[in-house]
């Protein structure tokens, strides 16, 4: 059975240099969940390791918070984002 999967949000901005992603979210994300982000070239998984709403590290964040998070691969603006 494949895995369950809910859209929780969308890459608005990729900062290349540093590797992080912002992500406008449409639920709720918590530090320890696993997301996936998939788009026209992009398919991966990872946990939340930390992520950062204006530079302040937070534990979770909401329906129409962005926040900032590390990712371990190069992500794409419009790039949709997963609860898995």
């Amino acid at each position: 059975m494949a895995e369950e999967k809910k859209l929780i949000g969308k890459i608005t901005h990729y900062f290349t240099n540093i590797g992080v992603a912002v992500i406008e979210l449409e639920d709720t994300l918590k530090v320890g969940d696993e997301i996936s982000i998939e788009g026209a070239t992009t398919n991966f998984t990872q946990k939340i390791e930390s992520m950062q709403i204006e530079h302040e590290n937070v534990k979770e964040a909401k329906k129409g918070d962005s926040v900032g998070l590390k990712v371990s691969d190069r992500v794409r603006e419009g790039d949709q984002v997963f609860k898995v």
